[in-house]
């Protein structure tokens, strides 16, 4: 089955541009010209799509004004905004951070650029509701869980740990996608070594899943683990991830930085701060990282 897409301008021109490139790239798509039709059919069906492209200046109801009501709607919230304008400029991003958005695509845009947006966004949605299936099942024991540790080394270990641990919270699927982005984060950044620069050029090169598999073989950097610690403490849970890597100048990421929502990744921990937990504090060197969700 495809992946649906709505998406939402004010220009004709647009919208027919943007499907003619999307549903040649194997999506369904479907339109609308203003916020206010945008807006009914996601209250009817915003949850059978994987992401939105939302034009940012529309008259009546405005990109910025249907973002902020998607966000504040419970079962919308995780889906996927990739604003776009014409608007460069930091304050317009920034706006749209501090909004929840996603992505902000900037026109005129590639159709490189416009894929590698769409697919990214379109796969957070998936690893989304892939939490969302695994908290409904029968597991509710584990709210009751007071404390657990655990170690390992490779991404799918680290899937099953984030599901397993989501469970001890009461919104388990909002935890999770919080939960992952960190310890995603503690492998590939931490353990692994691969910097912010280092994976632009090799998601640019088309090498990414490549180097991240030789890296998992290096007899160093492989054996290297993360260490997941849950606690409860009264209503609250605390989780802590660390790593055995050298850090990261992690401050950057704990502000509201517009250039998060223009780079093709680098969004983890901004969307466990704004979306999936109440605090996050990184210790020492970044190599540790404390979330905390309120009960």
């Amino acid at each position: 089955m495809n992946k649906r897409l709505l998406l939402v301008d004010d220009e004709p021109f647009n919208l027919e541009l943007m499907t003619d490139l999307l549903e040649d790239a194997g999506y369904d798509t479907q339109q609308a010209l203003n916020g206010e039709d945008a807006w009914q059919i996601l209250q009817r069906e915003g949850e059978q799509f994987s992401a939105i492209l939302l034009d940012k200046m529309m008259p009546g109801i405005s990109g910025v004004d249907l973002l902020k009501r998607i966000k504040a709607t419970e079962r919308l919230a995780f889906l996927p905004v990739i604003m776009q304008t014409a608007v460069g400029a930091a304050a317009s991003v920034q706006e749209s951070l501090a909004g929840g958005a996603f992505y902000y695509l900037t026109k005129p845009f590639s159709r490189d650029m416009l894929l590698a947006v769409v697919g990214a966004a379109t796969e957070h949605w998936d690893r989304h509701q892939y939490f969302v299936e695994l908290a409904n099942q029968q597991l509710d024991a584990l709210q009751h869980l007071e404390q657990a540790s655990f170690r390992f080394r490779q991404l799918h270990e680290a899937r099953s740990v984030t599901a397993l641990l989501a469970r001890t919270s009461h919104s388990p699927e909002k935890t999770a996608t919080g939960l992952f982005e960190l310890i995603v984060n503690a492998i590939e950044h931490g353990n692994l070594e691969l910097d912010y620069q280092e994976k632009t050029q090799l998601q640019r090169e088309d090498r990414w899943q490549e180097t991240l598999q030789q890296r998992l073989a290096d007899p160093v950097l492989g054996a290297r683990e993360v260490r997941v610690d849950m606690q409860r403490h009264g209503r609250d849970l605390h989780f802590t991830i660390s790593d055995q890597g050298n850090g990261f100048d992690w401050a950057r990421y704990l502000v509201d930085d517009p250039t998060q929502l223009i780079s093709s990744h680098g969004r983890g921990i901004l969307i466990a701060r704004k979306l999936s937990f109440d605090q996050l504090h990184y210790q020492g060197n970044g190599s540790e990282v404390l979330a905390i969700v309120h009960g």
